[in-house]
């Protein structure tokens, strides 16, 4: 009974904070479940493209656990470092509201857990249904250990679509034939570009397109005249994907959960990070269909990538006899590598489902403007001669970054630590509004700024302000677009385009009315986007690309949201198991 009151007293606490913080964050005082699960992180021994190879694992298992939860639940994740890496879990998409301690990156909001130690992740999931996802926040490790975070409505409330007759996680992932830590410590000292990976894989498997991969190819059986949820997330570090189900068509009702209208479509395009929800109908003959990915290359400079497609077998069912998987499966035209149109429309035609159960309205009488540009560049080497020359010469790293500062996370303190405390020299609060010169963004490859900056700046943002951002993709060095995830909070997404983004023409084109609400945007390659969002959720906030590359090359930064000012607008103090460096 105690521990029961304690909840209660924990839910009504949140609630209270969520309702004065914002409308959009009103969450019942009701009593809700606890969903309790252990992680063990640790070596996995698995045979893929005919070798066999030690990767890092949850419960021994690729992908890992996919964590089932109503909306309102409380998680509660104990998390066991057995590996010999350290480790820290991301909740993908959650708010995290007042729970900040909770979020995961490493560094950001804690120090990894290192190896033989622990740590317990408690946090609420409230004002969200749908499709997110968890995977590790440490270095190249998110590449095999992530797992589905399916959050359904609460009792008395359901879908606002046809209940579908089974749903299906569908978890699109990338393989290296190697030591995915070693390819990126390795790749980094080389002049900062790792490996690519050798091929692509749905729910852990290949298909059957990749060497000795026949055995190793999802399956996924179906009954005729039936609607199915396909959860589609997309796990993999640094590809984009079309999704195609050959002759079958999808209909798409929530992304980074969200719901959205009705969207029809035979292609699915996700950047990594992002989840798209679909409903499929089996009306088509009784057979064998390839439901197949492959990357989109966004970039005008492509660098290396593994061309064969990642496949799975939609397998319809007859009554009870199983159709026979003699012949070859009937596979789908997925788009060329590079079809940014493709690409594109399917991203703008995306709107949010106005009269939706948690659709919040657009943020208007904005507080602050940013125009971030998001590109890559160079840098020098942090040791001298402990990088092997790239094209640029000996020392020299190639970087990324936004506004031309290149971050680098704290070693010492992690961010939040720091925020909290009041200790000094972890970072700066001078992150720039603006980039140091403009310039034709999209088209010009300026010289001047292709040294970046290497530091930890970061943006202090007051409680309950009010942010709208202008991500400008730019042309210094290359060209591509770039997925931008931002931590604790929800975005809208108020217009994309190409080019160079001008305020007085492309304003015109907002979508105030019913814009879709994200957590990852992929800017157009060469182009822009512009999101808004309410800084209502106390603690530091990641923003960076999610293509795993760019992360430590530098394309990020985080902000600060004060504490609001009544005492349930507050961070509560750390936890007392929160790991040290």
């Amino acid at each position: 009974m105690g521990n029961r009151l304690l909840l209660f007293a924990y839910t009504l606490v949140i609630s209270l904070s969520a309702a004065t913080a914002s409308s959009s964050w009103k969450v019942s005082a009701s009593y809700s479940n606890v969903v309790e699960h252990t992680f063990h992180v640790g070596n996995l021994s698995v045979r893929r493209m005919c070798q066999e190879q030690t990767i890092m694992a949850v419960n021994g298992s690729l992908p890992g656990p996919t964590l089932q939860v109503t909306e309102g639940d409380t998680l509660v994740i104990h998390v066991v470092n057995k590996s010999p890496y350290n480790v820290s879990i991301h909740w993908h998409g959650v708010f995290q509201l007042l729970t900040a301690w909770a979020d995961g990156p490493g560094y950001a909001t804690q120090c990894p857990i290192q190896p033989g130690n622990k740590y317990t992740y408690k946090f609420k999931v409230a004002k969200q249904e749908g499709t997110l996802w968890w995977h590790a926040h440490t270095s190249f490790m998110r590449a095999t250990v992530y797992g589905a975070l399916i959050i359904r409505p609460r009792a008395g409330r359901s879908y606002p679509f046809p209940t579908p007759y089974k749903e299906v996680p569908i978890m699109l992932g990338e393989w290296w034939n190697a030591n995915v830590m070693d390819v990126e410590r390795i790749g980094m000292a080389i002049g900062g570009v790792p490996n690519v990976s050798d091929a692509y894989s749905i729910n852990g498997r290949l298909g059957d397109l990749s060497p000795c991969s026949k055995k190793h190819t999802y399956k996924l059986n179906v009954v005729k005249g039936k609607t199915y949820l396909l959860r589609l997330i997309n796990a993999a570090l640094n590809n984009q994907f079309f999704f195609k189900i050959a002759d079958h068509k999808f209909t798409v009702v929530a992304i980074d959960a969200s719901y959205t209208e009705p969207y029809h479509t035979d292609v699915v395009v996700l950047g990594p990070g992002q989840t798209t929800d679909v409903l499929l109908k089996t009306d088509q003959p009784i057979g064998d269909y390839y439901m197949a990915a492959h990357p989109y290359v966004s970039a005008m400079l492509p660098a290396p990538f593994s061309p064969i497609a990642t496949t799975g077998i939609l397998r319809y069912r007859g009554g009870t006899t199983s159709i026979s998987s003699a012949s070859t499966p009937k596979m789908p035209i997925l788009p060329a590598f590079n079809d940014t149109p493709t690409a594109h429309r399917f991203h703008t035609n995306l709107t949010g489902l106005k009269n939706g159960p948690f659709f919040v309205k657009v943020p208007r009488n904005v507080d602050v403007k940013m125009l971030i540009t998001v590109g890559v560049g160079i840098s020098t080497c942090q040791t001298l001669n402990a990088c092997i020359a790239n094209p640029f010469g000996p020392n020299i790293l190639f970087s990324a970054s936004m506004n031309n500062q290149s971050f680098q996370l704290p070693s010492s303190l992690s961010l939040l630590e720091a925020f909290v405390t009041g200790a000094k020299g972890v970072y700066t609060e001078d992150f720039p509004d603006q980039p140091p010169l403009k310039f034709n963004y999209a088209t010009d490859n300026n010289q001047s700024l292709w040294m970046t900056l290497k530091n930890t700046k970061v943006k202090r943002l007051k409680f309950n302000s009010k942010v709208e951002i202008v991500f400008q993709n730019t042309n210094i060095l290359s060209i591509e677009s770039h997925v931008m995830h931002i931590h604790g909070f929800n975005f809208h997404v108020l217009a994309q385009g190409f080019g160079t983004y001008n305020q007085k023409r492309d304003k015109k084109n907002f979508n105030y009315v019913n814009p879709q609400e994200r957590n990852t945007v992929a800017v157009p390659t060469g182009g822009w986007a512009v999101i808004r969002f309410r800084a209502n959720n106390p603690g530091v906030w990641l923003m960076h690309c999610h293509m795993d590359l760019h992360m430590p090359m530098g394309l990020a930064t985080a902000f600060l949201v004060e504490d609001g000012p009544y005492p349930w607008m507050k961070l509560p103090p750390p936890p007392k198991d929160l790991p040290r460096c």
